[in-house]
């Protein structure tokens, strides 16, 4: 079965690589259309091809099996009116050179993925997309420049002269606007500034307890909801579901109406926030991005620069100040999914006095021997399983039955197409420039090389002493431990999508049977259970997952029950 399903594929390679020796320097132009641009500009200029009529490439663009295809190329001081010819060599995904596009009809569509540059506090100059408030998304960051999609035929010898310009520019964002329940927030962070030569912001979405106006006494425990990039708080609906809105089909969770599923879950959570009993707290999003990724990841990093001291002692005080928090370790606790779920014990274990407890769900890996499916320390090679007489690769993606749509050799590819030196925006990029030393040039070192995938092995040894979870907490458990004890909380699907289960196991390994003091906390497993499993044994995982914020409160309540010290205030927030 699986050979036979490669003739189709190995057929297109073979006729790619015969059109590309009849037309191996296709002549693509692409230029900057008078007036829509103010300066020269550097970045990295995307060509896309698409033979799928809904939509624009631009949003076409992803790993899995339904991607269309783009190439990608650096620029530098690109002006208007002044065509630059795409170089037809460029790296490409998932085809890897121009001149291997099958025949057909395509869309075609280029995007200037805009640079600027930093003169770092290190002493380097780098050039990265700066977040314009959208979360570090290439195709629809305000300032980048697009054109308007052209059909192309390509022909059995390749690609046609093009001429393409990007005559649009994406718009501003309109800033979410406060609410009586959600206030938003925007603040400098002198530490972030300095790091990075120019002015930096935190901010974060802000959800009151009912009550907040009219209990001016009350001061309250704070929940901090880690993950990617928030437009607006999440989850919280004052209004029932939109009665016109037409169903959607999840094909992920097989659920018909899941948008109306997901508005439901919003206002009963709304509904619950509102009951006499619930406990009343402050919870935030904070908006992080970096010019790296949509999230910072929420520790000190060489290449990002303070993210954990901004956000725990520059945002957060600032927030409980605001908002009247009771500004304590013991009253703020830690939450949050995939990457949420990474920061929640990441930040717990950086700041262990801090924050009195994380509830940390399918974290990103959290021991490096199970970096996904690659041993960084012992394996040679992140694309390719060990073998003397077969090739096999590494697969990065599967769903609850194991059937598999990405491998971590594409994903890595396709990473390098939208933007060399970890600036692609994307997820292998974030955990080297989050993770890695800083380079001579100012960029993130990179963990394996990005064509060969051959591990650095130096670079592993640092990622190991500055980031392993499980290896930080282990050799420093003497010294951690005691401030740890009931805090470490970590929930995992064991059919997570990344595999993300197989460094949960490790982790447990050490939580249940080496820890001296006992860590007194808990690792669960949802059978069957995917990506962003938040810990409940009694719900499907499309419903689960939208309840994070409701999940953890008995737990929290518990925590604080044990453990807030003597004389605390545990009255004045807990109004009817």
């Amino acid at each position: 079965m699986r050979a036979y399903r490669l003739f189709p594929l190995i057929a297109v390679l073979l006729l790619g690589c015969k059109e590309n020796t009849l037309k191996d320097k296709p002549d693509i132009v692409i230029s900057i259309k008078q007036g829509v641009a103010e300066a020269p500009l550097d970045g990295r200029l995307l060509l896309m091809f698409s033979n799928d009529p809904e939509g624009e490439p631009r949003f076409q663009i992803n790993s899995g099996l339904n991607t269309q295809l783009i190439f990608g190329m650096n620029v530098a001081g690109m002006q208007e009116g002044e065509p630059i010819s795409f170089d037809p060599q460029a790296l490409g995904f998932p085809y890897e050179k121009l001149g291997m596009i099958p025949p057909g009809t395509y869309q075609v569509q280029a995007l200037l993925h805009v640079y600027e540059t930093f003169n770092l506090s290190t002493g380097h100059q780098v050039k990265l997309p700066m977040d314009n408030g959208e979360g570090q998304q290439w195709n629809r960051s305000p300032g980048n420049l697009y054109s308007t999609p052209v059909s192309v035929e390509v022909g059995p010898e390749g690609i046609s002269a093009i001429e393409l310009s990007l005559d649009q520019k994406i718009p501003p964002i309109t800033p979410a606007e406060d609410t009586e329940w959600i206030r938003h927030i925007r603040i400098k962070s002198e530490k972030l500034s300095e790091f990075w030569g120019r002015d930096m912001y935190l901010g974060a979405h802000v959800l009151l307890p009912k009550g907040f106006e009219e209990h001016p006494e009350a001061r309250y425990p704070l929940m901090i909801f880690h993950g990617h990039f928030p437009s607006d708080f999440g989850g919280f609906r004052t209004t029932p579901p939109d009665p016109n809105m037409e169903p959607e089909y999840s094909a992920r969770f097989g659920v018909e109406g899941y948008n109306i599923i997901q508005q439901q879950e919003a206002y009963d959570f709304y509904k619950r926030w509102n009951e006499p009993d619930f406990p009343r707290f402050l919870i935030v999003e904070i908006q992080h991005p970096t010019p790296y990724y949509d999230d910072s990841y929420a520790v000190n990093s060489a290449s990002q620069g303070p993210y954990g001291d901004a956000i725990t002692h520059e945002l957060i005080p600032f927030i409980e100040e605001e908002f009247r928090g009771l500004g304590e370790g013991w009253a703020r606790f830690l939450y949050g999914g995939s990457t949420g779920g990474w920061e929640a014990l990441a930040v717990q274990v950086k700041y262990p006095e801090e924050y009195n407890g994380c509830f940390a769900a399918c974290p990103d890996p959290i021991d490096f021997r199970a970096y996904c499916l690659t041993n960084i320390y012992e394996d040679d090679n992140a694309y390719w399983y060990e073998s003397d007489h077969k090739q096999l690769e590494v697969p990065a993606h599967r769903d609850y039955l194991g059937h598999i749509s990405s491998t971590v050799r594409e994903e890595n590819q396709l990473e390098l197409v939208l933007g060399d030196k970890s600036r692609s925006g994307q997820q292998w990029d974030i955990w080297e420039a989050t993770y890695s030393p800083q380079g001579e040039d100012g960029y993130p070192q990179r963990i394996w090389d990005k064509r060969s995938g051959v591990i650095n092995k130096e670079v592993a040894k640092y990622w190991q002493e500055n980031y392993d979870l499980r290896y930080i907490l282990e050799r420093d458990w003497e010294k951690l431990g005691p401030s740890l004890r009931g805090k470490i909380h970590i929930y995992c699907g064991d059919m997570d999508n990344y595999y993300l289960n197989n460094a949960v196991y490790l982790m447990e390994d050490f939580l249940e049977n080496t820890t001296d003091p006992y860590y007194e906390g808990e690792v669960l497993y949802g059978d069957r259970a995917e990506h962003c499993w938040n810990g409940d044994p009694e719900l499907p995982n499309h419903l689960s997952r939208l309840r994070y914020n409701s999940m953890y409160v008995p737990k929290i309540m518990e925590r604080i029950r044990k453990s807030a010290p003597a004389g605390a205030d545990l009255s004045s927030w807990r109004y009817k």
